[in-house]
Formats: structure tokens, C-alpha cells, sequence
């Protein structure tokens, strides 16, 4: 049997603002919640007799929620009853008692739903939501759907997409993407809007819950603590020098990504603060005197270093840089023109070989997973995260370790 209760959801409410109150409804171990025109701070929601306190229209709002919950609890009598309730799941009744509380909502809702699939809709304003370059990688999987179900695409609600086609989905991608890692892309952008629409009460399915997305060994990406003596004392080329060293500053700053580190424009107490581009969380990293010394050899002069002085953009200099760095190496010349004829140290080293050498060296050296997590920025926003402020000091003397241990050998 259906039942449903009041629940005031702070979940992704900013300190300080009122939160949605919503009715629970509970049905075969599934919940849906439907939003209550009511905004309350904590302090105005008595949970345990579900009814609302200290607030200036209190009367008028427990008049509006008992008649609310009237409503809910009639319905689902009415379905038990009726016999059909058994075959329904709790987004089937979510939609009954969303008809029967406002019919010309529910109407216009369903109108919509006919007219565009709510997919779709979701799927692309979730993609928008998203910055520049991530918002381009959600518009490729959603191309790549296109491509599989043509303008059907746009009449799919979340329930269509179901464990087979996602199955199907992928088996389409792999005629023209072998990589499994590639098309894992495309699939964890799909679980992102499900876990998105779900948080947001859009729907309860979930078919990744039976679908696994496995990914592939990579190849190495990383430099050993030898490799990466090798490559910082090696005598580049004059021009080659430079992207060597911002290679070695990216290391030296815990793998700092390129974008965040063109950005940079001052120092604060010795500290580069900043709030990354990818994950727009704020970051702090400890500047040591290996990266300043760095920093001052290529001061800009609108920038802390001077990459954005010198090209169009960070994606103008990564291409660079990269092409640059997979050439480092001795250097012959052949022939009356005098063609360079190069030997790579590391034929396909990149920019973000740093931050995978840094986090590969950091675990060589016993440093604790969870240090490593958020010296790389990889905090999540669990309720732990929230409450306790991880010691900023142990990701510097982690870093120390590492620097330490390249650079001079020290353990």
C-alpha cells in the first residue's frame, strides 16, 4: 500500500535561504516528491507533528498542507480500491494525485510532454547549465543519440531509456568508436541528467542501476620520480625551455590545470586561490620556492605568468605545448637544409602528464587516497564535506613530500 508524508527538502539549499516542502509519496520501496507552494527554513518545519511553526502565516499554511495531504492520501484510496493501484509504480500515482491537485497544470504539463520528449528537454538544459567546454562534450553525446534514434529523440522520457537501449545505445557507438573508454563518455553524461532529473523529482528510474559502465586500462600517463629529473634537467631546445618549465610549475602545483593556472592573477600570502574552472570549487594550493622561482621567470603583466600575454587563449597554448613537449629530446640535423631529426624522450607526453605524475609519485610515497583526492581537487560534497574542513596542511606537506623527493631525492 501507498503512503505518503511532508518532507522539507534542504538538500542544495544555500545557508540561509527557506527550503521547498514537499509531499513524499512512498510505493513499492520507490519515492516521488511532489513540490507544496511553501518555502520554510528549518526552524519552521516541526517534523515530527509535520506541521508548520513560527512563521507569520502559520494558520493559513497547516490549513493549506492538511488539505493537501487530504487529497494525496484520498487518491491513493481511491486507486487501492479501484484495483489498479498494484500495477502502478510511484510515478504513476505521483501523476494522479499531481492531476488531481492542479488539473490545469497537470493538463499543460502533459501537453508539453507530448510536444517535446522530457528526455531530451532535460538532457540539453541540463547541457547548457554546464560551462563552454563541458556543455560542448554533453552536445556530442546528444548528437550521438540523434544519430542513433533520429527525431524519435525528441519524444523519449526517461523511462524509454531503458538498460536494452542503453545496451543497444552503446553497441551503435561502437561502429564507429571502438574505444570503450570514449563511449564511456557519452554514457556517464546520460547517468548525469538521470541523477539530475532524479534529484529533482522528475522521475525515479534509474536503468544504470543494473548497468555498469567498466572502463578500459589506459596507457601510461604518468613520469616516474627518474623521468621527471630527466626531462626538467634536460637541455631543450631555446623555445622548447619554456613549455618545459610551465610543465614543471603545473607539477609543482599539484597538477594544476592548464586553464586555472593561465588565469591566475596574483598571490594571496603565498598561496594561489583560485575557483576551478572545471568544478567551480574553491581551491588553495601553497606556492614553494621551486615554483616561485618559476612564477618570476615568466611574470605577466596582467597575469600572474605571462601565457595569456603571449597567446590567444589556454587552448592556443595546451596545443602548443603539447606539441612542443612530445619532441623534447636530442636533436639532429640532416641534409644541406639542415631537417631537424628528433628523438623524443617521451613521445606522447602531454600537459596533463603532470597532474598523473603527481598523483602516481604522492601514492609511491604512501601519502593517504584521501589527501591525494584533495590535493587534486577531487572533494566531493558528501555531508561530511560540508560539516569538516579538511586540513589544508596535510595537502602542503603532501606536496612538499613529492617536490622533496624529485627534485633533491629526499624521502
Amino acid at each position: 500500500m501507498a503512503n505518503s508524508r511532508f518532507f522539507l527538502d534542504t538538500r542544495r539549499v544555500k545557508p540561509g535561504s527557506p527550503a521547498n516542502l514537499k509531499v513524499a509519496i512512498a510505493h513499492l520501496k520507490k519515492t516521488a516528491y511532489i513540490p507544496l507552494k511553501a518555502k520554510l527554513f528549518p526552524e519552521q518545519w516541526d517534523a515530527t507533528r509535520s506541521v508548520v511553526v513560527n512563521h507569520p502565516e502559520e494558520k493559513l499554511l497547516n490549513l493549506y498542507i492538511s488539505s493537501v495531504k487530504q487529497q494525496v492520501d484520498r487518491t491513493i484510496i481511491l486507486l487501492a480500491d479501484s484495483g489498479v493501484l498494484k500495477s502502478m509504480d510511484v510515478v504513476d500515482i505521483k501523476q494522479e494525485v499531481e492531476r488531481r491537485l492542479d488539473p490545469e497544470k497537470a493538463e499543460e504539463k502533459a501537453q508539453i510532454q507530448k510536444r517535446k520528449g522530457q528526455f531530451a528537454s532535460r538532457f540539453l538544459a541540463f547541457a547548457q547549465s554546464k560551462t563552454p567546454s563541458t556543455c560542448g562534450v554533453y552536445m556530442q553525446t546528444y548528437r550521438r543519440m540523434l544519430a542513433y534514434v533520429g527525431n524519435d529523440l525528441e519524444k523519449l522520457n526517461f523511462e524509454d531509456i531503458t538498460k536494452d537501449w542503453l545496451v543497444a545505445f552503446d553497441n551503435f557507438m561502437a561502429q564507429t568508436a571502438p574505444s570503450r573508454n570514449a563511449r564511456n563518455i557519452h554514457l556517464r553524461n546520460i547517468r548525469a541528467v538521470f541523477n539530475d532529473a532524479i534529484d529533482n523529482d522528475i522521475t525515479t528510474f534509474y536503468p544504470f542501476r543494473r548497468l555498469q559502465i567498466k572502463p578500459e586500462p589506459t596507457a601510461k600517463r604518468n613520469l616516474t620520480a627518474e623521468e621527471l629529473r630527466t626531462l626538467f634537467s634536460f637541455p631543450a631546445e631555446v623555445h622548447a625551455l619554456y613549455y618545459v618549465d610551465i610543465f614543471k610549475l603545473i607539477f609543482l602545483m599539484i597538477g594544476i590545470n592548464v586553464v586555472d593556472l593561465c588565469r591566475l592573477k596574483e598571490l594571496v600570502k603565498g598561496r594561489a586561490e583560485f575557483k576551478r574552472a572545471k568544478t567551480h570549487r574553491l581551491y588553495s594550493i601553497k606556492v614553494e620556492p621551486e615554483a616561485m622561482e618559476i612564477i618570476e621567470r615568466h611574470r605577466g603583466k596582467d597575469w600572474l605568468i605571462d601565457v595569456l600575454d603571449r597567446y590567444t587563449n589556454h587552448n592556443d597554448f595546451t596545443r602548443r605545448m603539447d606539441k612542443t613537449l612530445k619532441k623534447v629530446g636530442p636533436v639532429k640535423r640532416v641534409g644541406r637544409g639542415g631537417k631537424k631529426n628528433y628523438s623524443p624522450l617521451f613521445p606522447k607526453l602531454t600537459t596533463y602528464w603532470a597532474r598523473h605524475s603527481w598523483a602516481t609519485i604522492a601514492m609511491s610515497l604512501d601519502i593517504p587516497r584521501d589527501t591525494i583526492a584533495h590535493a587534486l581537487g577531487h572533494g566531493t560534497n558528501t555531508v561530511t564535506d560540508i560539516y569538516i574542513d579538511f586540513d589544508q596542511s596535510k595537502v602542503d606537506e603532501a606536496n612538499r613530500k613529492v617536490i622533496d623527493w624529485v627534485l633533491y631525492g629526499k624521502k
